[in-house]
């Protein structure tokens, strides 16, 4: 509840600023999303092991924005709800990305608890006509199942040759600190203490049509599922996702 408390307060005091900067210039706009997809990957690892249903709410105002998204999920109570909230400032040629996310599963065991909260990072640079390079830094205080400090660092690349079509990539590293003293029975079934982070990718297409964005996407990992993880959830897969804004 106190991490939940902090992340509030922090949105709250970014949304306060923008609510200052509405007051001052325009009202903002709001905007929507909805999805399918057939399976909801989170940094390499399934977190429906089948197809799920997504969409969310933005509101932006100038470089502040704050924004809710929601899916089916096949462990706590069955679904995430995140909250977020941030600023995207520039400086010269890089776009930023700062804020901080709360990724909440109602109703789910609070002991030890899925939710959690990160604070996040996000640079990127146009280097050329159609083509973008960024990067990641995500940080929690206490992560999903109170497993302790984690991070997430991640470089990624983007590429639009027209306006329908792109392709993107990207490679991260997920490092948590204390996977082996608080584990979720099914999910975290962790056998090496040394094995505490691990790296993903993930490549991919996407093209739009009629408003519909049709992703194609290979995700893996270079966990060894009998050390870190049990069942399937680190398995390479092939995702196909359609989303489209409201």
């Amino acid at each position: 509840m106190k991490k939940l408390l902090s992340a509030a307060a922090a949105a709250t005091a970014l949304l306060g600023i923008g609510g200052m900067t509405s007051a001052a210039h325009a009202e903002g706009t709001f905007s929507g999303n909805i999805a399918m997809t057939t399976d909801y990957v989170f940094r390499g690892l399934t977190q429906t092991d089948g197809p799920a249903i997504q969409g969310g709410f933005d509101y932006a105002n100038g470089m502040f924005y704050a924004g809710t998204w929601g899916s089916n999920v096949n462990f706590g109570n069955n679904m995430e709800l995140d909250l977020y909230a941030g600023v995207k400032p520039v400086t010269g040629p890089v776009s930023w990305d700062l804020g901080v996310i709360g990724y909440l599963y109602p109703g789910s065991d609070p002991s030890p608890t899925f939710d959690y909260v990160e604070f996040y990072a996000k640079p990127s640079i146009s280097v050329a006509e159609g083509l973008t390079l960024g990067g990641a830094l995500y940080y929690s205080p206490d992560f999903t199942g109170e497993t302790g400090n984690a991070y997430y660092v991640e470089g990624n690349a983007a590429f639009a040759p027209t306006k329908e079509l792109s392709f993107s990539g990207a490679v991260g590293y997920q490092q948590v600190d204390d996977l082996t003293t608080k584990t979720k029975p099914g999910y975290f079934t962790v056998t090496d203490p040394s094995d505490d982070g691990y790296l993903t990718w993930n490549v991919g297409g996407t093209y739009t049509v009629s408003g519909f964005a049709l992703d194609l996407r290979y995700i893996g990992t270079d966990i060894d599922e009998k050390a870190l993880f049990g069942g399937d959830y680190s398995d390479d897969k092939v995702v196909f996702s359609i989303k489209r804004a409201l």
